[in-house]
């Protein structure tokens, strides 16, 4: 269940990013909404998790998740660059985060 918790606090952490975009782009109250929810599940989710699995890997994890998220809705959604080494980078981190995994 703390991989799911860890999961799902690493979804909520990319709410909240794309919350500060959002924030930057449109000072409005559901922007300010989508930031400080998606931040305050995601470091709920987080606790849960930390409650089992050890601080590192669940840091680790968690902002690997988030960046990866980050980037991804960057390049769909706000035309970001789409560079081949940026999805090559995207992918070690996608596997660092599946060693983590492998080896906890």
């Amino acid at each position: 269940m703390a991989w799911l918790y860890l999961i799902l606090a690493g979804a909520f952490e990319v709410v909240g990013v794309t919350g500060m975009n959002k924030v930057v782009k449109d000072k409005n109250l559901q922007s300010y909404i989508v930031l400080f929810m998606g931040f305050i599940i995601s470091f709920s989710f987080l606790s849960l998790a930390m409650k089992t699995l050890p601080m590192g890997i669940s840091y680790a994890v968690w902002t690997g998740i988030g960046t990866v998220g980050g980037v991804i809705i960057g390049m769909l959604f706000y035309g970001e660059s789409k560079d081949w080494k940026r999805i090559l980078f995207i992918g070690a981190i996608l596997v660092a985060v599946v060693g983590l995994k492998l080896t906890s």
